[in-house]
């Protein structure tokens, strides 16, 4: 969602900082999921809590090699860009973080989806990144339908299969 080169990547895939924040006079439940133009986003308050979560995953990080948490780049480069985006934040105060990796396919950041293609009875439904859980029902659907009547009935979703890896030829995803 940021512009620019893209993350610093690891074999594991690039470094995402989780912080666990209150805002007493923040947004409350009819706040819609806000992804800012420079990367950072939140979700929409859980219910029973007014604690949110952020992320920001940008050339600008820290090292990928250190999950160490940074508290001061929280307060330096994410809390200004909140607070401009929604004023009420200025009352914005951490409660909690943690580091890791965001898992996505490397290879074209698309899901693979359907029977590996040298492991007998193996399939695969993985690396949709933080779609997985939107893409579930679809993804779930089709490799039942492959399971059991050897092909996709519902959607043709041979075009997120394992040949694209094989042959090196990224699926591009025009709509992002």
């Amino acid at each position: 969602v940021g512009q620019g080169e893209p993350p610093s990547r690891s074999l594991w895939g690039f470094p995402r900082y989780v912080f666990t924040w209150h805002c007493p006079n923040g947004p409350g439940l009819s706040c819609p999921f806000l992804i800012d133009t420079s990367g950072a986003y939140f979700p929409t308050p859980l219910l029973f809590t007014r604690c949110l979560q952020l992320a920001l995953f940008q050339e600008e990080e820290p090292d990928p090699s250190d999950l160490s948490v940074d508290h001061d780049y929280f307060q330096e480069q994410i809390w200004p860009r909140l607070a401009r985006r929604v004023p009420a934040f200025e009352s914005l105060r951490v409660q909690g973080s943690w580091a890791g990796y965001y898992d996505y396919n490397t290879f074209d950041q698309n899901g693979v989806l359907g029977p590996h293609p040298r492991l007998e009875n193996l399939f695969l439904a993985a690396g949709f990144s933080g779609h997985g859980l939107q893409h579930a029902p679809a993804a779930g659907r089709a490799v039942a339908e492959l399971l059991v009547r050897g092909r996709y009935e519902t959607l043709d979703l041979r075009r997120l299969g394992w040949d694209r890896l094989v042959a090196g030829e990224p699926l591009e995803e025009h709509g992002v």
